[in-house]
C-alpha cells in the first residue's frame, strides 16, 4: 500500500513539479507547466453507474490517475498489470489510466509517476533528467 504522502514525495522530487488542487475533484494533483500528469481520482456517480452496467465496481482504497504516452501504451500496461491498473469508460480514448494505491508496489508506482511526468515535462528538462539518471 502506498500513501498519499509517498505519492506526493515521488511527484515533487521531479523537476518543475508543483502540487495543485484539481478543479474537478478538489483532490491533490501534480503538474508541470505543460499540464497535469498525476492526480487523485475518486469515482463520480456516472463512473459508478457505468461500471455497474459493465458488471464492475470501483476498487476500495485511494486511486491515482496518471497520463501515459499514448493509447497503445495504455492498453499494454493494463494487460500487463491488471491487479494494479485499471480504466473506466470516462477514460475511453484518453491516454491515461488509474492506479490502485492499495495494491501497487511503491517502486513500481515511482516508475509509473516518473513515466507520466516524462510525458508532460518539457523536452529539454526530460532529456537532462534521463541523462542524469543514465536512462537516455
Amino acid at each position: 500500500m502506498v500513501s498519499i504522502e509517498e505519492v506526493r514525495a515521488i511527484a515533487l522530487a521531479l523537476p518543475g513539479v508543483e502540487e495543485t488542487v484539481s478543479g474537478h475533484t478538489g483532490e491533490a494533483a501534480w503538474r508541470v507547466k505543460s499540464g497535469q500528469f498525476a492526480w487523485l481520482r475518486g469515482p463520480s456517480g456516472t463512473d459508478l453507474r457505468q461500471l455497474s452496467e459493465l458488471g464492475r465496481d470501483w476498487p476500495a482504497g485511494k486511486v491515482l490517475a496518471v497520463r501515459v504516452g499514448d493509447l497503445g501504451e495504455k492498453e499494454a500496461l493494463l494487460a500487463a498489470e491488471p491487479e494494479d491498473l485499471f480504466t473506466i469508460p470516462h477514460f475511453d480514448g484518453y491516454p491515461g489510466l488509474l492506479v490502485r494505491l492499495d495494491v501497487v508496489d511503491r517502486d513500481r508506482l515511482e516508475e509509473i509517476i516518473t513515466d507520466a511526468w516524462l510525458v508532460r515535462a518539457p523536452a529539454r528538462v526530460a532529456k537532462a533528467w534521463l541523462a542524469e539518471h543514465g536512462l537516455e
